[in-house]
């Protein structure tokens, strides 16, 4: 053989062997599970909510036979605490102990800013199915970091922009004294402002501090036209109940955010009554494909969802965007972000798009508390982007 004829065959070798090992690989990753860690809240104060996310996000892959771009899933469950002083280590665990190939985290804002950091160094997929941290999408972005849920701006800006639709002019704020409730607070008063309101004074305590009465006694004296508030899960249920307690129900308006009332309405009872809150989900939402999620939803679990559930739900809905793109070779790293970035996403809530900053463009409904359910009584903000401020990427 000539020296040409030996070069030529050497290249086809070499062409063939790189060709079967790639397949092999292929076949190697198809057959082997994609790792999802769970870094959730699994107690305290938050406990419920990651529960559902988790059920949620777990009952669409139930729906997709169990594997989302050919590929079975493996599940680990990390109980973060809502602690973001255990954050960095926590997710560190999932990735260089567990080897997971995806995480689904967390509720806690504190939290959420310490993952989106070690995440954009290590460049591991991260999914946001709660947490509404600026950050998150804003000086944190990177394109392995998408969120399925809202910013805390979007939360805080709409239901601004029904304080303000109501007539009041004088607004004071009440929140737990961390990222997420600042933030939250930052874009209600820029929408309340927005429309000529004034704020008179910003309320915080501790979280997850309920000792909620010398500020109740502060807003009684203080009378303004409405009060904005800022609380979740066991938090949220004191927080209403104290605030009827004291009389204040009847004589200062109240509106939330809608994690006030979600998830949380037998627990609140009477003291709930009549709510307003702004959200990206409600429970009267009546669409054949939210109807049809409810319906699923209380007879896997026997419980209905709320919109906790429907953003686990929808966590898992963008990663199989991302995992059909491939067809589950997760090695494409490229070309599964940008058909994750792509995605309209099919919700529950109303089908709703990404950000150039991988936050969802959606409605934010008005919501009124009638019985156990937060029924929709209008459009706040109709798709309704988060600025994305600070985000490069």
């Amino acid at each position: 053989m000539n020296p040409l004829s030996a070069t030529r065959a050497a290249t086809k070798a070499s062409v063939l062997i790189a060709a079967l090992c790639t397949a092999s690989l292929a076949w190697s990753q198809q057959n082997t599970p994609l790792k999802v860690g769970f870094m959730l809240p699994y107690s305290g104060t938050y406990a419920a909510l990651g529960d559902m996310i988790e059920k949620g996000f777990r009952m669409h892959v139930e729906e997709q036979g169990g594997k989302l771009g050919g590929r079975s899933l493996q599940y680990v469950k990390l109980d973060d605490e809502s602690d973001p002083s255990k954050a960095t280590d926590n997710i560190n665990k999932l990735i260089k102990r567990d080897r997971v190939d995806v995480i689904v985290g967390s509720v806690h804002s504190g939290v959420a800013m310490a993952m989106s950091r070690v995440a954009k160094e290590s460049g591991t997929l991260l999914i946001v199915p709660n947490a509404g941290s600026d950050a998150v999408t804003g000086v944190n972005c990177a394109r392995n970091i998408f969120r399925t849920s809202f910013s805390n701006w979007q939360s805080g800006y709409s239901s601004g922009v029904i304080a303000g639709q109501k007539g009041y002019k004088r607004a004071m704020t009440i929140t737990w004294n961390y990222a997420g409730g600042n933030e939250i607070i930052k874009g209600f008063v820029e929408a309340f402002e927005k429309s000529g309101g004034q704020i008179s004074r910003n309320l915080t305590l501790p979280f997850p501090n309920v000792e909620f009465q010398a500020l109740l006694t502060e807003i009684a004296a203080q009378k303004p036209d409405v009060v904005f508030s800022f609380f979740a899960g066991g938090g949220a249920v004191k927080f209403v109940k104290d605030y009827d307690a004291a009389g204040l129900r009847k004589t200062i308006p109240l509106i939330g955010a809608g994690f006030l009332t979600d998830g949380t309405l037998e627990a609140q009872g009477e003291s709930a009554q009549g709510l307003v809150t702004a959200l990206h989900y409600g429970d009267k939402l009546n669409t054949p494909r939210n109807n049809a999620f409810r319906a699923k939803f209380s007879q896997t679990y026997k419980n209905d969802p709320d919109v906790y559930a429907v953003q686990g739900y929808d966590a898992a809905q963008l990663l199989a965007a991302g995992m059909s793109a491939v067809q589950g070779d997760t090695g494409k790293r490229d070309a599964m972000f940008n058909a994750m970035r792509a995605a309209r996403i099919d919700s529950p809530r109303g089908a709703f798009t990404m950000s150039a900053q991988h936050n969802p463009i959606q409605d934010f409904y008005a919501r009124e508390v009638k019985g156990l359910e937060n029924v929709v009584t209008g459009v706040a903000v109709k798709a309704l982007a988060d600025p994305g401020r600070g985000c490069r990427m």
